[in-house]
């Protein structure tokens, strides 16, 4: 047996892997290459098309800087906020974005912003009670069924954003309006949609009691949204945003006042989790 030798350490050597991200703009660089592949498109036009996919991060038209990365960052496009913007403004974001061929969410909107982008873009739809603009692509669906749930009828305008926005998004929803506390057998009638939902929206104006009586009853994440909805005490969502805040309901999570998009965004997240 030799003595005085120190052993050869082993050296682990790592193995190179290559992984490929299935994004919006790797399936849409996928597309070019089969229909090049296909005879269906020339592959000058190809390249042309290639270079607008991948194109900067951002687009420049002065007044805004369109973010085109936000699906493959995020897994859904940026969404336009419409209150403060003018129609032609909102129009040209709208077009820059549908140009890369992402869905068009635009919120906070209204007729006369929807007349300036159905120029540009048709088929762009206007949802009056939810005021938002949209135009959906094929996305990734969800796993579950989002429930949106509104107190009152009207809570509806901030529900209907929220769902509206959660369709768009690539999710099953199911709507249970005029469910509030006051007439508490209306929801427990609908026990068996409740438990059924992957994430559940409730939308409540005056005490905002509703997300905390659905918190009780289900095991599932639900995304409390305020609204302004009440008499002078309830301070415009106010109210509802403190009692929210304060649920002794597990599992609620709370979202600003009237904010039906961000509930969906929210919601969305979980239901597109793996």
């Amino acid at each position: 047996m030799e003595t005085g030798r120190a052993a050869r350490p082993t050296i682990l050597r790592r193995k190179t892997v290559t992984v490929t991200v299935d994004s919006p703009k790797t399936s849409a660089l996928r597309a070019l290459f089969d229909a090049v592949r296909e005879g269906r498109l020339d592959p000058a036009d190809a390249e042309a098309q290639a270079l607008r996919i991948q194109g900067t991060p951002f687009e420049d038209l002065g007044f805004a800087r369109v973010d085109h990365q936000r699906a493959t960052r995020q897994g859904f496009p940026e969404v336009v906020f419409g209150q403060g913007k003018t129609p032609d403004q909102i129009a040209r974001i709208s077009r820059a974005i549908v140009d890369r061929n992402h869905s068009l969410l635009v919120t906070r909107t209204d007729a006369a912003a929807h007349a300036a982008v159905s120029a540009l873009i048709p088929d762009a739809v206007f949802h009056e009670q939810a005021r938002l603009i949209e135009r959906r692509r094929p996305v990734e669906q969800g796993r579950g069924r989002i429930m949106v749930a509104a107190a009152g009828t009207s809570d509806v305008p901030v529900a209907e954003e929220a769902a509206i926005c959660a369709e768009v998004m690539g999710n099953d929803v199911d709507r249970l309006y005029d469910v509030g506390v006051a007439g508490l057998h209306r929801l427990l009638a609908e026990h068996n949609r409740l438990t059924a939902a992957h994430v559940i929206i409730a939308v409540a104006g005056m005490e905002g009691a509703l997300a905390s009586v659905i918190g009780g009853l289900v095991k599932v994440p639900v995304v409390a949204v305020p609204t302004s909805v009440g008499y002078g005490a309830s301070f415009g969502g106010i109210t509802a945003l403190l009692a929210m805040l304060n649920s002794c309901a597990t599992g609620v999570a709370v979202v600003n006042i009237d904010n039906g998009f961000g509930a969906a965004a929210i919601a969305s997240s979980i239901n597109h989790l793996p």
